[in-house]
């Protein structure tokens, strides 16, 4: 059975705060090469968050970080995040002030205004992340919405906040 290569190469390996977050890693490099067959031959991978380093010492990567890698890393023309929450609200007790769309820039003086946190923080950097790669758009979505994927796909006005280069 072949791996998907998600290693960490740095004396950093594991994640600084490995020691209050457990046995955590971040990626360095993803190696998507297997996965080529797999999606074109109409498979849809399922990619446990785990990775190695160069010795074969197991890590858990957090899984948003591993999606906007290998989005990046596949060329994928847009990520998008199944999650618990809206997507990013402008007012974090408000779910009414849904940010329908933003860009790199709004997402970051958001991020400075404190009115990303939490969770939603390392979401909103993998989408940046992703997206300074070469993705062209992200979005974060309520995955608790019936059919919130398929919405988000085939309608114009979308679902959750999309962010854009």
């Amino acid at each position: 059975m072949q791996q998907l290569t998600l290693t960490r190469q740095t004396p950093q390996w594991p994640n600084p705060n490995s020691a209050q977050l457990g046995f955590v890693g971040d990626v360095d490099r993803v190696d998507p090469t297997m996965l080529y067959p797999l999606i074109n031959n109409g498979h849809i991978p399922v990619i446990a968050s785990v990775a190695a380093d160069e010795a074969g010492q197991s890590y858990n990567i957090n899984a948003d970080t591993v999606a906007g890698e290998l989005a990046a890393s596949l060329g994928a023309e847009k990520l998008i995040l199944l999650t618990d929450v809206a997507g990013i609200l402008e007012d974090r007790d408000d779910p009414n002030s849904l940010v329908k769309e933003t860009d790199i820039e709004g997402v970051k003086k958001l991020i400075a205004e404190k009115k990303v946190a939490g969770g939603m923080i390392p979401k909103v950097n993998c989408c940046l992340r992703a997206i300074e790669q070469g993705v062209r758009t992200a979005s974060i979505i309520d995955g608790r919405v019936q059919h919130s994927l398929l919405h988000e796909i085939m309608s114009e006005e979308g679902l959750g906040t999309m962010i854009t280069a």
